[in-house]
């Protein structure tokens, strides 16, 4: 009986012994599954992590929550026809990838303009008029011709981590017809948006059209135009880590403008990086003088440790004018710079000659005595602008994101 008992143990422990060995303790990796998504989203909807297909002007109805796992990827194809994903006010888009398994919108021919990006619509404040009572709303300018606006601060359209969008920024007419990479009407407070990269688009890489919602931890990385614009008395409080790196096609680094109102509040972003590659060409013939950042049309904010590179005067292959801070308009000067609302901190500038741009008419000068009080203008040379940690969310095709930051 007890040479069974000892032969029983030792057979028990050798299985013992291969079956860890085996298993390692290892999840088995997960299969990625795939699928088309070609119809309105109507009802709360999950897809596994997975390859994609996204066919269509793809809605989020009111009252539906959209969600897509860490390490799903979403391809368009232009030659479908036009694609984009759109959060109706009221729906809501969860998005949460990680560092490592980023959640990735892309198109199959890999050029710029190919598809709208993500849209999303909320009811949270704006302001393009300086007459017309509260709760004020506007039409968009994606071609929806959707209405915007409204008083809801803390509206809530999901939660975007570790999301990349690629390629985006479709133009069909310019001025009535356009898309960013990201688009946010009236987006509120009770959103997150967080690790986001808009890569190689047509357009702007971000672009808010008011609304209270805050933007952290962003790249905008070789959009055609603004790598963050915004219009329509925008006030997100919370912004953090913004690095944008122009290269190929580009216009302004950050264009803020607030539709000619003088508001009395402003948007807040600390630690901003903005760098423009050697031989970057403007988006048309008829932009010549392309900054950092461009106040225009009562444009104001409060922005603090920041990093300027590389916007110079060029010749060739396109001749522009380059600087670091342009007021465009005499109102925006007497109302936004003298007045107090413009507030530039801890400013480090390198490789780009010229410090102040004054706009049309030449019937003002901007300096740093313009600034008012003397404390809003403050220049360091130990500024060190966004801090971005890298991963898989900011790597595409082998390329590090940040190797520039």
């Amino acid at each position: 009986m007890k040479k069974l008992v000892i032969c029983l143990a030792v057979l028990g422990s050798i299985f013992t012994g291969c079956s860890s060995d085996n298993n390692n303790g290892d999840t088995p990796a997960k299969t990625p599954v795939t699928g088309e998504i070609s119809s309105n989203i109507t009802a709360n909807k999950t897809y596994a992590y997975g390859n994609y297909t996204l066919k269509g002007m793809i809605k989020v109805s009111s009252g539906v929550t959209l969600t897509f796992e860490p390490g799903c990827t979403i391809t368009c194809d232009k030659s479908t026809g036009e694609n984009g994903l759109i959060v109706l006010n009221g729906g809501k888009l969860i998005a949460n990838g990680t560092a490592d398994s980023p959640i990735v919108f892309t198109e199959k021919s890999k050029i710029g303009g190919s598809w709208a990006g993500i849209i999303m619509y909320g009811d949270a404040p704006i302001v393009n008029s300086a007459t017309a009572p509260a709760p004020q709303t506007a039409v968009s300018e994606d071609g929806l011709n959707l209405t915007y606006g409204g008083s809801n601060a803390a509206h809530n359209g999901g939660s975007l981590k570790y999301v990349r969008v690629e390629y985006a920024g479709q133009v069909i007419t310019t001025n009535s017809k356009e898309n960013n990479g990201f688009s946010f009407y009236s987006v509120g407070t009770g959103t997150v948006l967080d690790h986001l990269v808009s890569y190689k688009g047509n357009d702007d890489g971000f672009e808010f059209y008011g609304g209270t919602v805050s933007l952290t931890n962003a790249i905008s990385y070789g959009n055609s135009d603004d790598s963050f614009d915004w219009q329509d008395g925008w006030r997100g409080q919370d912004n953090t880590n913004w690095y944008a790196y122009q290269v190929g096609v580009a216009n302004y680094g950050i264009e803020v403008e607030s539709k000619s109102v003088d508001n009395a509040f402003w948007p807040k972003v600390t630690n901003i990086t903005l760098r423009r590659a050697a031989g970057t060409t403007t988006e048309a013939q008829s932009e010549i003088q392309l900054d950092a950042i461009q106040f225009k049309k009562e444009g104001n904010g409060d922005y603090s440790n920041i990093v300027i590179d590389g916007f110079i005067s060029q010749t060739t292959p396109t001749p522009y004018n380059g600087g670091a801070i342009q007021i465009l308009d005499k109102a925006t000067y007497d109302h936004q710079v003298a007045a107090g609302k413009i507030k530039l901190n801890n400013v480090k500038i390198t490789n780009t000659p010229i410090t102040f741009i004054s706009g049309v008419p030449t019937a003002f000068t901007v300096t740093a005595a313009s600034f008012v009080p003397a404390s809003n203008w403050t220049v360091s040379t130990t500024a060190t602008g966004a801090t971005l940690t890298g991963g898989a969310w900011a790597t595409v095709d082998g390329v590090n994101l940040l190797a520039k930051l």
